[in-house]
């Protein structure tokens, strides 16, 4: 029925004793496609970033999921959906139909989006060939390729010149180098990792110790490959989306600047920009609280 969510399809896993149900459809090529559903109230479609990352990484988003339905999608070929015949078919315009199939899937009319990261490139690409399915979109820290808009490595040095004072800096600037030169190894990348977090404590570093075995590469490197974007037409049809928006960037985050966060909501009709203080990436993680209030906020307009 319109508006609710139902499944037609379940696939079970098994963990010890009990039986769990894991809701998944067909995409229109046959891969089967799972999600996971946290929390109550009006439903929010939550599609991952990383790029190729299983939404496990969001958790419930700082706690949102008290105050909305998270309905979280593993990307084809990641976290419990299946990997598909064709690998091209990885390539993040050739999504947007996974996308479309989810949100038929439910039975929604019009949905609620939020999109983090990399994901922010599929949600764009949704609502621009889909401008009368989305009521609001959420970017969350979101790259915006298909815009014609991205970072770069003068914003990374940007971004990294505000931790100059963070313990970690020294280490995590020569990993960066090393990275930039292409001869990191895997401690380089480990490294790194800090400049992704607000506060680099506990929390931080668990999230960022799953990240390999949340992430399938391979299909990363296809997602924004030759041919994924068409800026000039996807601004085209962006100009004209009647969906309020909102871009939330963190105020330490150098993918994007909040500057270029800003650059992003102004291709949007009717868009705003919050930077959240102290967040980097992940700012749900950074302060929850703030987080999930100033994205309710948005949401209830």
């Amino acid at each position: 029925m319109a508006g609710e969510l139902c499944v037609n399809r379940l696939s079970y896993l098994s963990y010890g004793h009990q039986d769990y149900a894991m809701p998944a459809f067909a995409a229109a090529d046959g891969t089967e496609l799972a999600y996971h559903v946290v929390g109550e109230g009006e439903p929010l479609l939550v599609l991952p970033g990383g790029p190729m990352r299983a939404s496990a990484y969001l958790g419930d988003l700082g706690g949102l999921s008290s105050r909305r339905r998270l309905v979280m999608l593993d990307l084809r070929g990641t976290g419990d959906s299946g990997i598909p015949a064709d690998p091209a078919t990885y390539r993040v315009d050739r999504q947007v139909a996974d996308v479309e199939a989810f949100r038929e899937h439910l039975g929604l009319d019009r949905v609620d989006m939020l999109a983090h990261s990399a994901g922010g490139d599929l949600a764009i690409l949704h609502a621009a060939r889909h401008p009368r399915r989305i009521r609001t979109l959420t970017l969350i820290t979101a790259r915006a390729r298909a815009l014609g808009v991205d970072f770069t490595e003068e914003h990374r040095r940007e971004g990294a010149a505000l931790r100059t004072a963070e313990p970690w800096f020294k280490t995590a600037w020569d990993a960066y180098e090393a990275v930039r030169a292409s001869s990191a190894t895997d401690a380089d990348w480990d490294a790194i990792a800090p400049f992704f977090y607000g506060r680099w404590d506990a929390a931080a570093q668990a999230h960022a110790a799953a990240d390999v075995e949340q992430s399938n590469y391979g299909a990363a490197d296809i997602y924004a490959s030759d041919g994924a974007f068409a800026p000039a037409t996807a601004r085209d049809a962006i100009a004209a989306l009647d969906a309020r928006v909102l871009v939330l960037a963190g105020e330490l985050d150098s993918g994007p600047l909040p500057r270029v966060a800003a650059t992003v909501a102004r291709l949007f009709p009717k868009a705003e920009l919050a930077v959240q203080a102290g967040a980097g990436h992940f700012p749900w993680l950074d302060d929850p609280f703030r987080f999930s209030g100033t994205v309710e906020t948005f949401l209830r307009g």
